[in-house]
This record gives structure tokens, sequence and C-alpha cells, in this order.
């Protein structure tokens, strides 16, 4: 046998080896995920559709029975479904939720080879606390909040923040992928947070510009699809005013025409805004439009409106005569 055909053949038998390495590492994994709600649901079928195992908790019962029927496995405790799991993801509505929920999922100890993923939006004190206490338990935890709304679940076009070291943002790319178009590397422990919260804290502002000149651009007599495209080809251009306008009729996939139903709620974005203004706080940061954002948002929920989308602040506006 010659030489070309003895070294082709270690070519051909490297190629190989290497083509299943990479299957392996790209393949169906186990991914339990914790909160199906409005944007957990979505995330998780994308998951499915991506061709992983998936392992479902939430107290919802038609959450599950949703997820149930498009293939997952769900269950009563989250501490059976994180040691079934290669990935967890947790998709939760808060602070007191999410640090409750980690307590009872790894309280009888975790799986070594359980790779934590918190897409909540919450504290990055609580961030690091749960990183130390999971990664005493042998296991690994990264913040990786999300942007995006609903759409972007529903789409799988969302923008994962991800805080963690570099080896552990690699380690979860490939699955965060399946439901995201675009993954960053924040930096470390609570930097996927701090990103989300600003990021946040700027949404809120706007919606609330766009609710605010959309409101005075009608009161003047100007049509609001007429309006809506001046800001959309002009300097006044952004997402809620693009993507998710708040007035009724102007974006057809937008809350404000179910009545301000699903979405992003008025009582989640405050929360938001009132871990921002914390972290504000604490770093001696000066918000003051985040700040009057926050009291606009509160007053919203103090008439009964934290349910609805938070688009709804423009309905709010409109009917103030003040």
């Amino acid at each position: 046998m010659s030489l070309r055909i003895v070294s082709q053949s270690l070519v051909n038998a490297w190629s190989q080896t290497l083509v299943r390495g990479m299957s392996t590492q790209g393949g169906s994994k186990n991914i339990g995920f914790v909160g199906l709600g409005n944007m957990g649901g979505h995330m998780a079928s994308n998951l499915i559709k991506a061709g992983h195992k998936l392992h479902v908790f939430d107290i919802s019962k038609p959450a599950c029975d949703n997820l149930k029927a498009k293939g997952a496995t769900v269950y009563t405790k989250t501490s059976e479904l994180a040691k079934n799991s290669d990935f967890v993801i947790t998709m939760l509505p808060n602070n007191d939720i999410v640090d409750a929920s980690y307590e009872e999922m790894t309280a009888d100890g975790v799986n070594k080879n359980t790779f934590f993923i918190d897409s909540s939006t919450i504290d990055p004190t609580l961030v690091k606390s749960l990183q130390k206490r999971i990664s005493a338990k042998g296991a690994r935890f990264i913040d990786a909040p999300v942007s995006g709304g609903v759409p972007g679940a529903e789409q799988a076009t969302l923008t994962f923040m991800v805080g963690g070291t570099e080896a552990e943002y690699n380690t979860v790319k490939a699955v965060l992928e399946c439901m995201g178009k675009r993954i960053t590397h924040c930096g470390d422990y609570g930097m996927g947070q701090a990103a989300k919260l600003a990021n946040n804290m700027m949404l809120a502002i706007s919606m609330i510009g766009v609710s605010e000149a959309m409101n005075l651009a009608m009161r003047l007599g100007l049509n609001p699809n007429t309006f809506a495209e001046i800001i959309n080809s002009s300097t006044g251009r952004c997402w809620a005013s693009e993507l998710y306008n708040p007035v009724p009729g102007v974006t057809p996939t937008a809350p404000a025409n179910r009545d301000y139903a699903g979405g992003f709620s008025t009582d989640l974005i405050t929360k938001d805004l009132g871990l921002a203004s914390g972290v504000a706080t604490s770093s001696n940061t000066p918000i003051p439009m985040g700040a009057l954002a926050h009291q606009i948002y509160r007053n919203l929920k103090s008439k009964g409106l934290g349910n609805k989308d938070f688009s709804i602040v423009y309905d709010y506006m409109k009917n103030d005569k003040n």
C-alpha cells in the first residue's frame, strides 16, 4: 500500500471521528424547562422543534398539557426534572419565585452534569448567590435573560444576554440558538441581568414616549397610521413604534389589537423598573427618566391594569383629559 493511500486513510478516519464528535456535541439533549408562560411556552416549543427531548414543569396544567401534546414529558417535581436533564432553563416571574424554585430543585442535591440557565429577569445579586449555591453542589449555573417579547419567543428570534465564563457561554450557545437569533456574552455572572435591566428600562421609557407622541399627533388631527409611517422612517423610530405600536390598528400583531391582552404585562415591566431602580441606587447612578417611568407604571398597576400588556400606557394617556 502506498504512503499516499495510507495518509488518505488516516485523514478520512480522523475526519469521520471529528464529525461523530461534532454530531454528539450538537445532537439531541434532555432539556428541562421550568416556567411555561407567555414566553416560556414558545421557547420550550422551539426546543422541541429543534429535536431536543423536553422535560417541563409549570403550576398551570393547561400550559403543561400544551407541551405534553407536542411531545414533552411533564413533571410534578422540579428536582426529578433536573436529575433527568442535561440542561435546565428557568423562565419565571420574579426574584422570590426564582429563588424558591432553585431551592426546591436542588435541595436533595444535583446531577453534576446538569447545566442550569436562568432566563428570568432578576436582580444581578441573586444571580451571583444562585451561582455560588449551585456551583457548591457541583453543577453549573449562568444567567441568560432574553429580549424580543412574545413575538421573538414565538419566532425563535430572541436576543440572549449571557453572564458567565467564556467556556460556559460556548457550552450553552447551541441550546440558546434554538430559541434565539442573537446570543451575546455580556461578561461575568450577573452581567446578563445588568444588560437586561438597562434594556428594559429603555423599553419602558420608549413605550411611554411613543404613546405620548402618538396621542399628541392624533389629538392634533393626524391619522395614526400616517404618523406611524412618519416615525418609522424618521428619527423617532424604535421597537415600540415599529413592531409593537400601542395604538390599536397600527401594528396588526401588537397586543393593542387584542384589548392589550397577553404580551409583556404591566406587572412585569413595573417589577423590572423596580429592579433597575435598585441597582441604580446601589451603583449611585442617576436614572431620572427610569424613575419617572417606574412611577407611571406603578400608577397603572394601582388602577388594576397590572395584567394588561405594558403598551396600555397609551390607552391611559388617551383617556387622560388633564
